[in-house]
This record gives structure tokens, sequence and C-alpha cells, in this order.
């Protein structure tokens, strides 16, 4: 796999059982390119090793005066200087396109997983906990899997280097011998301690980043209600303690580096101190002790990616762990059905009994903001049951299990617009080039909402020379909008998408009554003939619906138009016409009596009449 040939077709289907297997499994995927790193690692470490060979000969030949000899060392030098050229600037090449081509497929399986799941992302998994996934921590995943096979190949040349040493001159290579997994491993007690302090940095910067999210999401909010300062203290205070943590961590992997210079130098030492015994007693050639002290020293080199690959692992461990995290998470657990042809008809949930008609326009009228939110939610099959709550039964779409359908079959059957849309940053004509039936167009869309204000807005504020509000740019999320003018862009882009079932939760909350009256109405003729759901209390747009459903304590309890449950239906009446408690119970009783009287009335007639 090359960068060129970037993004992936298909990232594939990750092992998420932990942390570990996930990194196992990244380097598995990519094993071509993890070869060809090893490869091109073993030669220029394997070159390297020659060097101190040919400094060798050439200083013994200098000592026997031999011309041939230092000539013959001149060339080898050459020639190593080539290959450690050549084996050092593709490892690079092929070690950077390991990181970044990992980085990449850990960033589609993430993309994939958020399309996947929807908003029912962020309910199961912290806002601030995927911003640091998708960033930070996709680096460190990436860094280890590059750094993986450099490892590979520097425990392999030091493997090579120290028995060629023994074979060489087995006085002083035996001593390297056994001094090289000493030097190896002296900080494997320390790796632990490491891994936990580098954990809790981790944890803190994540809670960081969350607060930053949710203080700059609130912004506006804050600022109206003088709050900001608030929320700017806690990030600070936030910000600290992710600082303390990192020289906290810092300070042990300083720790772990001295040991790794200390330790190598003391094997020096030792070495020209014994290696100079010999020499002087002759047992050993000069040109003998500065091959194996030339050979030692360039062992430093492969031994620093022993503490690399240490520090990689330590951090990109706890970014795997939270890219499993939000990885494992699953839309549903039933298996995708082949056939969706099917998938037409009535939308039923079983959990409330809510039944919305195919081809009518339903509005469900619900007490608890967030009850509705929930149902709106699983009526497109997005939403999950908590962590550790019982499964729930899929709502049913011409009787075919919407978590059954395929992930692209179901959001093509049943759209569902939340109740806080959100507006990416780009063109008006970008914003609605969405992905549709083609039933609807753009102008048909933008009419149904309403949305001629919003357009003379964005014409004013066009670069273009025409004013073509179309061309316009909107800010992140919508941000130079209103809350109204953001809500009707929103429910236009929904509208243009033209799908067969439109679930709508609160459509009209941010406008004011004279808009909403036209909004509704805009819906109802645009959407005539189609399915749609929509969630609302506003008479204005309950009036124009086919059938109005009441939800109360997550069950339906009454079903009718809307001019019949305002009649007959005192709890339906108390929602839409926002009546106080007190004001219902009084008008149910009065209700109750007026039925009494009647009921008086016709037994004392009767009595009459006998």
């Amino acid at each position: 796999m090359q960068i060129r040939d970037l993004p992936y077709s298909d990232p594939g289907d990750p092992d998420v059982r932990s942390g570990p297997r996930f990194l196992f499994w990244l380097g598995r995927s990519q094993l071509t390119g993890q070869l060809k790193s090893l490869a091109w690692g073993l030669l220029h470490h394997c070159a390297i090793a020659g060097l101190p060979l040919a400094v060798g000969l050439a200083v013994q030949a200098v000592i026997d005066r031999s011309g041939r000899g230092l000539a013959t060392a001149g060339v080898l030098l050459v020639v190593l200087g080539i290959l450690i050229a050549v084996g050092d600037t593709m490892l690079h090449r092929t070690a950077v396109t390991n990181w970044i081509t990992a980085a990449a497929r850990v960033q589609q399986l993430l993309a994939r997983r958020t399309a996947e799941l929807g908003s029912a992302l962020t309910r199961r998994v912290a806002a601030g906990e995927v911003v640091a996934v998708s960033t930070g921590d996709v680096e460190k995943i990436g860094w280890f899997v590059e750094a993986l096979s450099r490892f590979v190949a520097a425990a392999t040349a030091l493997v090579l280097i120290c028995v060629g040493l023994v074979f060489y001159l087995p006085s002083l290579g035996v001593l390297v011998a056994i001094a090289t997994p000493v030097l190896a491993l002296a900080v494997l007690p320390l790796l632990p301690r490491a891994t936990r302090r580098a954990d809790q940095q981790r944890e803190k910067a994540g809670r960081a980043t969350e607060l930053a999210s949710d203080t700059v999401a609130g912004l506006r909010v804050l600022r109206g209600i003088g709050g900001e300062e608030l929320f700017l203290d806690r990030y600070r205070r936030a910000s600290q303690e992710v600082r303390k943590a990192a020289v906290r961590s810092a300070r042990m992997w300083a720790l772990i580096s001295a040991i790794q210079v200390f330790l190598p130098g003391v094997l020096l030492i030792s070495l020209v101190w014994y290696g100079a015994a010999l020499a002087r007693d002759g047992r050993i050639d000069v040109g003998q002790l500065v091959t194996v002290y030339s050979a030692a020293t360039l062992m430093l080199f492969p031994l620093r990616n022993v503490e690399e690959i240490a520090m990689a692992y330590s951090f990109s461990r706890p970014s795997a762990q939270r890219a499993v995290r939000v990885l494992s998470l699953r839309r549903t657990t039933r298996a995708p059905a082949a056939d969706a042809t099917a998938a037409r008809g009535d939308l039923y949930d079983p959990v409330t009994g809510l039944m919305a008609p195919q081809g009518l326009f339903t509005a469900v009228v619900c007490g608890d903001p967030d009850e509705a939110g929930r149902l709106a939610e699983r009526l497109g099959g997005h939403a999950e049951p908590d962590e550790g709550a019982e499964p729930v039964p899929s709502v049913l779409l011409g009787g075919v299990p919407l978590d059954e359908l395929p992930i692209d079959a179901a959001r093509t059957a049943v759209l569902v617009q939340d109740k806080d849309p959100v507006l990416l940053s780009g063109t008006l004509r970008e914003l609605l080039d969405v992905p549709s039936s083609g039933g609807v167009t753009a102008g048909e869309a933008l009419a149904a909402a309403r949305c001629g204000d919003v357009l003379d807005a964005l014409a004013q504020a066009s670069v273009d020379a025409d004013g073509d509000p179309m061309n316009t740019r909107i800010t992140e999320r919508g941000r130079s909008l209103s809350g109204g003018q953001r809500q009707r862009l929103a429910l236009a882009r929904s509208l243009v998408t033209a799908p067969e079932t439109l679930v709508l939760d609160e459509p009209t909350s941010a406008v004011d009554s004279h808009t909403e009256a036209r909004v509704a109405a805009g819906i109802e003729q645009l959407r005539r003939g189609r399915t749609t759901v929509a969630f609302a209390s506003s008479p204005l747009l309950l009036d124009l619906a086919d059938r109005v459903v009441l939800l109360h304590g997550g069950t339906v309890v009454a079903a009718g138009t809307h001019r019949e449950l305002l009649r007959d239906e005192p709890l339906y009446r108390a929602v839409v016409t926002r009546e106080t408690e007190d004001e219902a119970t009084a008008a149910q009783d009065g209700l109750t009596a007026i039925d009494g009287l009647r009921r008086a009335r016709s037994v004392e007639e009767i009595e009459e009449t006998a």
C-alpha cells in the first residue's frame, strides 16, 4: 500500500477485543509494508555493523604497513557507506509510509463507525474522547506501527552482531553478548510505572479536550448568562493538571533515557579496560580491539530502538484502547438481512405502540422532550440501548425490522432530523448537495421551509457580482445565522433528500408563530403522499397533520385528529395548550361534573316517562 493509493477501498474489519489485539491487527494488515521496512532496516543496520570490521582492517593494515590491506579496507568502507545511505533512505521512506497508511486506516474505520452510529455515538462516548481518538490517538497508533518494523530490524541486527563478535573474538565477544540483553531489558521494570503515568496524562488530556469542546459549543449561551469566566477557569485548572501529568510522565521517560545512556557507557569502559589488558599481554591485536570497541559503540544505535518501541507501545496502547471503545460500538447485534426491497409501508414501534401509516402526515405529542428524542432516533434505527440495559425490539418498516436492514438501505428508507441539526461549513449549494431520490429540487425544499429571508441575507453577503445566495459560504455550524434560520436550512436539507419516510424532531421550535404556520403548511404540501412523522406540540403544526398520536409514559395513550384529541383528551389539551396541572385537573373535574349532570338528567327523564 502506497500513500498515493489512499484512501483504502475497504479498511477491513478490525479486531476490537482489546487495544493490543487492535495494534497487532493493524501491523498484520500492513504486512507487506512491514516486511519492506524490515528488509531495508536489516540492510541499514548490518551495513553499520560492518563498519567496525572495515575500520579494524584499516588500523591493522597501517600497523602491518600493508598498502593492499589498506586499499581493501577503503573499498569496503565506500561500499558500506553506499549501503548505509540507501538503507537509511528507504527505511525512512517505508517506515513513514507505514505510519501514514496506518493512521489513514484508523481514520477511515472511525469515520465509518461514526457514520453508522450517527447521533447515538455521542451518547455512548464523550465528544471530547471522539476528538482525541481521531486526532492525537491516531498519530500515536501510527507511530507504534511504524516503529514496530524498525525495532524488529534493530533486534535482528543486535543478535547478528553479538553472534559475529563471539565468533570473531570470543574473549571480548562473549562480554558484549552477555551485556547486550542486560542493556535492552534494564528498563523493563520501569515501563509499568511509565505506562501508568502516560495513561493518566492521556486521561487528563481527554477530559481537558472534552471540556474545551463543550465550552466552545456553548460559548454563546455562556456569554449570555455570564458563565464564560467560570468555564475558562475550569479549563485552566484542567490544563494545569495535564501539564503536571505530562511533567511526571516526562521525568520517568528521562530516567529511562538516562539508564539507556549510563549502562552502555559502563559497558564501553569495561570493554576498553579489559581489551587493553588483553592487547598489552599480546592475546589480541590492536585491530581486533578497535573492531570490537567500534562494534559495541555502534550497537548503541539499534539499542535506541528498544527504548523507542517501549515508548511507542506505552503511548499507543491507551490510544488503541480508546479507539477500540469507539470501534466496538455496533448499530445492532443482529446480522443485516440480504433483501431490503420489502422495506416499504407503515412505520411501527413495538415499544411504544406508535404507528405511522404509509403516505400520511403523523404528528407525535410527547410531554417529555428527552423521551421524544430517543423515540425519534429509534424510528430511524439509530438508537442503541444504554450499556447494561436490555435490548429493545427494532422498529418495523413494512413489517421488516430496521435493525436487520443494511445501514445504507435503512438510512435511505428513513431519514431522521434531530432537534439540533448541524450545518457544515461550505456554500449553500454544497449544503443542499446531499444524496437524494431526485423528487424534490433545492428550490422547492427552500420554498417549503420558508427560507426566503435566509436567501436574502445570504445574497447580501454573497461575494458574487450577481449576488447568488447559493454560492455564499456558511460558517461552521451556521454560527453566522440565527437559530431559526439554521433550523429552516436544516429542514430544507432534509426535505431535498425526499426520503420515503421522514422523521422530524421539533422542526419549528426556533421560529415565531407566523413563520411556524407557513413552514408547517410547506411541509404538509411538499410531503403529501409520503410518510412523515413530526414530534411537536404546536397547534399550528398539529392541526395540519392527518393523524396525531399522544405519547405518555413511553406508551401511546390516544390517537386521532388534533381537534378530536383537544376536545376529548385532557392530558393532550394540557400538553398542547400549556395548561398547568391544577388547570387540567379542574378542567377534568368540570368535564366529569358535566357528564354526571347529563346522566342525572337522563335518569330523571326516564323516571318521568315511566
